[in-house]
Parts: C-alpha cells; sequence; structure tokens
C-alpha cells in the first residue's frame, strides 16, 4: 500500500506542476460543454421558439390562400411577409435573407371547388340523387402545385418537417372542402352542419416512466453526459504523455532498480487520474447547475440521480485510465502519443453517439458504435439522467467498463514484462 501511495502522490506531483495540462483537463471541457451546449439550445429554439422568417406569395387570392394564411400565423411558428412577384421572392429565398417562400397557385380555390363539386356530383349520381340538375360534362382541371422555395442552407430535416406540415394544413382544407360540397348538394339548408369537419384522431405523446417521474430531454441533460465522457477520455492523453516522458528520462529504468511491480506504478497512475475524472465530472455537473441558468440554458436537474451519476462516472474514469495506460505503456514518443491518442478519442466520441445519435447513423456505424467505451458510458448516463433506472439497470455497462479497464491494463503489463524480459 504505501508503495501504491508513495506512486500516487509522485503523478500527484507531476500533475500539478504542468499548469498547462491541468487547464487543458479542466479548463477547456468546460469551455467545450458550453458553447456546444450554447449552439445546439440555439438550434432547437430555432424551430420550438424563435419564429421562421418566410415569404407568402397569393397569386389565388381566394378561401384556399386565406385559409393557409390564417393557419400560418396561427401556429406562430413563421414571420409572414406577402410578396406578389415569384421571382423576387425565390432571389430572397437564393440571398438568404428569407428561410422558406411559398407560392400559392392561380385559382386553387375555384378550381378546387369545382374539381370537388364534379365528385360529389358523381358520386351522388351513381346512388341517383338529383340526377336532373347534375352536369353530363366534367372540366378538364389540372392538378395544383404549392411551390415550396427553401433557403440552399436550410437543413433536410427541417425542409421534411415544414413538407409535412404543409402538406397536412392543405389536406385538411381539402376535406373541409368536400364535406362543404356534400352538405350543399344534400341538404336544403345551406348552414346546418350535418358533418362534424373536427380531426377524430388526435396524438398524445407520453415518456414512458415506469411510474416515475419522467425527465424532458432537452439540450442540457443530452450534452453534460456526452462531453463529459468525452472529457473523461480526454485524460488518455496527459497520462499517457507523462508515461512516454517518464521512459525518455530514464524515470522507468530507475523504477525497474527498486522492488516495485509494474502493476503498481501502474495503479499509483491510475489511482490519481481517476480522482482527476470524478473532478471533471463534478465541475460539468456544477456548470450545468449553477451556471446554465444564468446564460439562458436549461438547468440541470440531478435530483435524486448524483450517486448513480457518480457510479457511471467513476467507471467510465477506469475505462479511460486503462486505455491511457495501454497507450502510454506501448507508445515509444510524445509524438506518437499525442496525436493517436486526441484522434483515437475524437473516433470514440464519433463513433460513440457524442457528437451524433447513434440511432441517427448508417447500420454499419451503428453496429460499430458497440465497441466504444464511450457508447456504453453514455448509454448509462441517459439511462439514469432520462430513464430514471436503478442500479441494476445500468449493470451491463458498467460491466463492459469495467470488463474494458481490466483487459487494457492486463494488455499493458503482459506488454511491458515481455518487451524488458532479462
Amino acid at each position: 500500500m504505501h508503495k501504491l501511495l508513495a506512486s500516487a502522490y509522485k503523478e500527484f506531483l507531476l500533475l500539478t506542476r504542468d499548469i498547462g495540462g491541468l487547464a487543458v483537463l479542466f479548463f477547456m471541457p468546460l469551455l467545450l460543454v458550453i458553447v456546444i451546449t450554447t449552439v445546439q439550445d440555439g438550434t432547437f429554439k430555432t424551430i420550438k421558439q424563435n419564429k421562421v422568417s418566410i415569404i407568402l406569395v397569393d397569386n389565388d387570392k381566394g378561401e384556399v390562400s386565406k385559409t393557409i394564411l390564417e393557419n400560418l400565423k396561427t401556429s406562430e411558428m413563421f414571420n409572414i411577409s406577402e410578396q406578389s412577384n415569384e421571382n423576387q421572392a425565390q432571389e430572397l429565398i437564393q440571398n438568404g435573407k428569407y428561410q422558406l417562400a411559398i407560392v400559392i397557385p392561380e385559382n386553387l380555390s375555384d378550381d378546387l371547388n369545382l374539381k370537388i363539386a364534379e365528385n360529389v356530383s358523381g358520386i351522388l349520381e351513381k346512388f341517383g340523387v338529383d340526377e336532373g340538375e347534375l352536369s353530363a360534362e366534367k372540366s378538364n382541371i389540372k392538378a395544383k402545385e404549392v411551390k415550396l422555395y427553401f433557403d440552399p442552407a436550410t437543413q433536410f430535416s427541417f425542409r421534411n418537417s415544414i413538407k409535412s406540415g404543409i402538406n397536412q394544413m392543405v389536406s385538411k382544407i381539402e376535406t373541409k372542402t368536400i364535406y362543404k360540397a356534400f352538405q350543399e348538394e344534400i341538404s336544403e339548408d345551406p348552414y346546418e352542419e350535418i358533418f362534424d369537419t373536427e380531426s377524430f384522431i388526435s396524438f398524445k405523446e407520453i415518456i414512458p416512466n415506469s411510474g416515475k417521474q419522467a425527465m424532458i430531454p432537452n439540450s442540457t441533460q443530452h450534452n453534460i453526459p456526452a462531453w463529459s465522457l468525452f472529457a473523461i477520455f480526454f485524460i488518455i492523453l496527459p497520462l499517457s504523455i507523462n508515461m512516454v516522458k517518464e521512459k525518455n528520462q530514464g524515470t522507468f529504468v530507475r523504477l525497474r532498480t527498486h522492488p516495485v511491480a509494474y502493476a503498481t506504478v501502474l495503479g499509483g497512475k491510475a489511482l490519481v487520474f481517476l480522482v482527476v475524472s470524478l473532478v471533471q465530472f463534478a465541475l460539468m455537473l456544477l456548470v450545468g447547475i449553477y451556471l446554465f441558468p444564468l446564460i439562458g440554458l436549461p438547468q440541470l436537474d440531478v435530483s435524486g440521480r448524483l450517486p448513480l451519476l457518480f457510479v457511471v462516472a467513476f467507471f467510465a474514469g477506469l475505462a479511460a485510465v486503462g486505455l491511457g495506460l495501454l497507450l502510454g505503456t506501448i507508445a515509444k514518443s510524445q509524438e506518437q502519443t499525442a496525436p493517436f491518442g486526441a484522434t483515437f478519442v475524437v473516433i470514440l466520441a464519433a463513433i460513440g453517439g457524442v457528437w451524433v445519435p447513434v440511432f441517427a447513423m448508417p447500420k454499419l456505424m451503428q453496429t460499430l458504435s458497440n465497441l466504444s467505451p464511450m457508447n456504453w458510458g453514455l448509454n448509462a448516463f441517459y439511462d439514469v439522467f432520462l430513464r430514471n433506472v436503478g442500479f441494476v439497470e445500468i449493470l451491463p455497462e458498467i460491466g463492459l467498463l469495467t470488463l474494458f479497464f481490466i483487459a487494457t491494463t492486463l494488455i499493458a503489463i503482459i506488454y511491458y514484462k515481455r518487451k524488458n524480459a532479462v
């Protein structure tokens, strides 16, 4: 135990003497999570809270275009500017001054009413209703197009959501027009409401929580655990670089002359950097709880979750330490350690779901994500933050992180012994 504590103390002194390294370990992750969360929260609010600037070109001037305009205003999602020239609207969209232009074609209301009246009359004629009043000939009405001009910089998901909303709106207008046409044909009183045109089917969003209090996901709930993991795994850089320095400076050679096992040396390093990872995580939580509300971001809610959150952070720190020990044992120079370590952490974060959710990845990347320890830790954090699970439910992810630490540490010890066997 004395040798382990002495090794840990030596590692602590090396770490505290490197002010730049400490800044990278503690300050940079905090700055990163603040910037990323602010950007993503702003993107979220662009759809949910901030209004989108759009242009409406009304070539119809009829009942349908008025209904569309009223529905757009009722949604409170858009700042609507009406234009009379389609080419001018297209130019404004191309220049990025507006995100969307909706062009309603000429005679849309009249042609829609005429087409529906013909269809209704044809149906009633089949049933022998008012046959004497029906017209034998049908007009040749071409299908109408509502044009949507999108800013080239808008995201594909935004375009799909807008197109879906406009399509739903137009379909609802068309359905009500059909009901109205039937009512005019079969009722003597034009003001009598025969059909109920209100939607019969509605949607209710429910978060399954097994009787527990549900957590509503937001940018903070997703980014704090994701970038905490990124910061924790970034400790492999200073850990492995310190090990390479000791090898190049002859410290390892002097250690070999003492009755100290290599596992004890690694244990001291693991102890110090495990504490570092937990401090990083604690700082991330403090930022989410106290700083985020001050800068207009959603506050992090950790009520009743702190013990499990630190359990996950502890085992994630173990996995990161094991990877750092392995890299520091195998690498021969800082030129090998720094670029490889940084790139490898970025790759693990990318396939682990830190940047892009795993479900949005291609099938191949979804399969590869199961190999990333960051993905295991992230799933455990999400289980605690968003699904309110207990310790038993996160055991699979914790088990994988523990096995990863054991495997990487054993490989480092075996490699060292074989390389330095006399």
